[in-house]
């Protein structure tokens, strides 16, 4: 590999590439790393091949989606109540960015089995638990998995929508999640919140309804309607709509700020990974990337996720856990008596 996009040196590091949950990312041990963390972005930015103004990522491990140009890092704990320690790194597809301000759910389901497989955490038996601190959110995780002749169990009978096949199921408890980027599950206070957005909602207002939930990364979620979207547009064709992207952005960063995860517009948009955003709607037919029906009783909401600026092709963990608790403070706010919130 390259030490990064200036230097031609090549180094060898020992790595995994593994799969978690609908996401993929290139693992390190943290003592394979130089201590200094600033020297970790050169690196990073050279294995998974960013930046790429193609989009491809060809010279590296990347996929071309934010879901595919990841890298964890996991290592000695740093709690006592955690096993192992565990690093996310986002890394930029176009840009030479590499952020560190939110975790990446999915690829948490990797770690625990990264951690047993290469002799991190002992574990013996049928079964494994591996407690994970999340060193971005400083938030625990506890994975549970089958064991297989020493080693993680891959074969199985689970299915994942989003991914071809079957294999062995992993399961992760989010301990106590609220809070992981803001230090509160509902950062601004309120359920909904009128957010002020050049050029986005009413535009004689330039006023717009949303909520903003933290569990185990802050989102932001908007009404696909008061965008003039229905909710339902397959990725690609969110993809091609720039200016639809460019309005979600905009949204995003004003949420940052009434969040408080950034103090400038600038820093907002130089830290990408947090708040994500999502288009919501209510129930309704749709369709699966493998072209399968969802029929409008089969859920109690739709939704479409932006992350990085592009839109995800399945739904971040993280993501539905806060669209969980959106849900749940939805329904308590309307047996209260109050207006149906746009968002839901």
């Amino acid at each position: 590999m390259k030490a990064g996009t200036d230097a031609m040196k090549q180094i060898g590091l020992r790595a995994v590439f593994m799969r978690g949950g609908t996401s993929k990312a290139v693992m390190f041990r943290a003592a394979d790393l130089p201590r200094d963390r600033e020297q970790w972005a050169p690196i990073f930015l050279g294995v998974i091949g960013s930046p790429d103004a193609n989009g491809r990522q060809l010279d590296g491990m990347g996929g071309g989606s934010s879901s595919l140009s990841k890298v964890c890092v996991i290592g000695a704990p740093t709690r006592s109540d955690a096993d192992v320690d565990y690093t996310f790194a986002q890394v930029s597809v176009t840009g030479a960015a590499v952020d560190y301000s939110g975790n990446c759910g999915n690829m948490s389901s990797a770690v625990g089995p990264f951690a047993v497989d290469e002799g991190l955490v002992r574990a013996a038996g049928d079964a494994a638990v591996v407690r994970i601190h999340n060193t971005n959110t400083r938030k625990i995780i506890v994975s549970r998995f089958r064991m297989d002749g020493g080693l993680a169990a891959v074969d199985g009978d689970f299915v994942l929508p989003g991914v071809a096949g079957m294999g062995a199921p992993v399961r992760l408890e989010f301990l106590e999640p609220g809070g992981a980027g803001t230090g509160r599950l509902l950062p601004t206070g309120n359920v909904v919140d009128q957010l002020e957005v050049a050029g986005v909602g009413a535009r004689e207002a330039s006023m717009l309804e949303v909520s903003m939930i933290d569990a185990a990364n802050p989102c932001v979620f908007v009404a696909a309607e008061a965008l003039g979207m229905t909710g339902i547009e397959m990725p690609d064709a969110l993809d091609a709509n720039h200016e639809l992207l460019n309005r979600l952005e905009a949204i995003r960063v004003a949420a940052s700020l009434r969040m408080g995860i950034a103090r400038t517009a600038a820093e907002a948009t130089s830290r990408p990974s947090i708040p994500k955003i999502a288009m919501v709607t209510g129930p309704c037919e749709a369709r699966t990337l493998a072209g399968d029906r969802v029929a409008a009783d089969a859920a109690d909401l739709t939704a479409r996720m932006i992350s990085i600026g592009q839109p995800h092709r399945a739904m971040p963990l993280t993501g539905a856990m806060c669209l969980a608790v959106a849900f749940a403070f939805a329904r308590k706010y309307c047996a209260s008596g109050c207006a149906r919130p746009a968002y839901v």
